[in-house]
């Protein structure tokens, strides 16, 4: 049988680091998000060439319970996810599910025109298309590099 020498610091840096991911994933937005209770669903906001794309995962939210507001440079999203009705006769073992209203403002990158967004929602995925405005257009300027 062989012998491994135990370095004690070894495990209490690994012990460390996944601690410190687990409050920086509760914090951060990562894999502990949860409704109800203040929380907010996690988004995506990225940039193409002419409208800025917001991504929101709301699932379990029907159409009729999201609300979206948006301003020059903010994006609002609100919604409601509720619990059923019908609890008589239902015993649960466990209760993971989170029940309750939520909201989160999102700064956009640049001005955009509000007017003429658009929104789908599809498997659990809201997905907002933000035209730029005319300003922010102009602003994009592609400058050429010249070798040294």
């Amino acid at each position: 049988m062989a012998l491994i020498k135990w370095e004690p610091s070894e495990s209490l840096t690994t012990l460390r680091r996944e601690v410190d991911r687990l409050f920086e994933d509760f914090f951060d937005g990562g894999p502990l998000r949860f409704w109800g209770r203040g929380a907010e669903p996690a988004v995506e906001v990225c940039d193409t060439q002419d409208s800025v794309v917001v991504k929101a995962q709301v699932p379990g939210v029907s159409q009729d319970q999201l609300q979206v507001h948006i301003t020059e440079d903010t994006l609002t999203l609100k919604g409601e996810v509720k619990e059923e009705d019908k609890q008589e006769g239902k015993h649960f073992y466990r209760r993971e599910f989170h029940y309750g209203a939520f909201a989160r403002t999102v700064p956009l990158p640049m001005a955009v025109q509000a007017d003429k967004a658009t929104a789908q929602l599809k498997d659990g995925v809201l997905e907002i298309t933000l035209p730029k405005s005319p300003s922010a257009l102009a602003k994009v300027k592609q400058i050429s590099i010249q070798a040294a």
